[in-house]
């Protein structure tokens, strides 16, 4: 991983290998923020697993484990109550036949590349808390 900072604009480079959430959670240890909204990202990744809420707060997810285009890439980062980073993510992804694949990424593997803007909200207090009786971690603003 390779990033520069321009004011509270990040922008991050992830290379073969690298997982995103894992990498954009470290990020946020080494620069040292607590919130921060994930405005685009693109690249090809592996063994991306991405899916959906059902109604019953119930996740569903698929498994393209061959290498895909990362097309679109947005979400946030906050921190959970004991402090951890926590990366929510939506992504869009193409297959070698151009058929898109889209929804909550749960992780993605980069394959060639990945290029990712963060946009740090240094005055958000932001933090993950899970619900009862779901799967979703709810983000909530003190």
């Amino acid at each position: 991983m390779e990033w520069t900072q321009s004011g509270d604009d990040v922008f991050v480079r992830l290379d073969p290998g690298e997982e995103i959430h894992a990498s954009l959670q470290s990020l946020a240890d080494t620069i040292g923020f607590d919130a921060a909204a994930i405005t685009s990202g693109i690249g090809r990744t592996r063994n991306s697993v991405y899916g959906y809420m059902d109604d019953d707060h119930v996740y569903h997810r698929v498994t393209l484990e061959g290498g895909t285009e990362l097309v679109t890439l947005q979400g946030n980062l906050a921190r959970r109550e004991n402090g951890d980073a926590f990366t929510h993510l939506h992504a869009t992804f193409s297959d070698d036949d151009l058929k898109p694949h889209a929804g909550h990424m749960f992780s993605a593997d980069v394959h060639v590349v990945a290029e990712i803007h963060l946009r740090i909200l240094s005055q958000a207090v932001m933090t993950r808390c899970p619900l009862e009786n779901s799967e979703f971690v709810a983000l909530s603003f003190n």
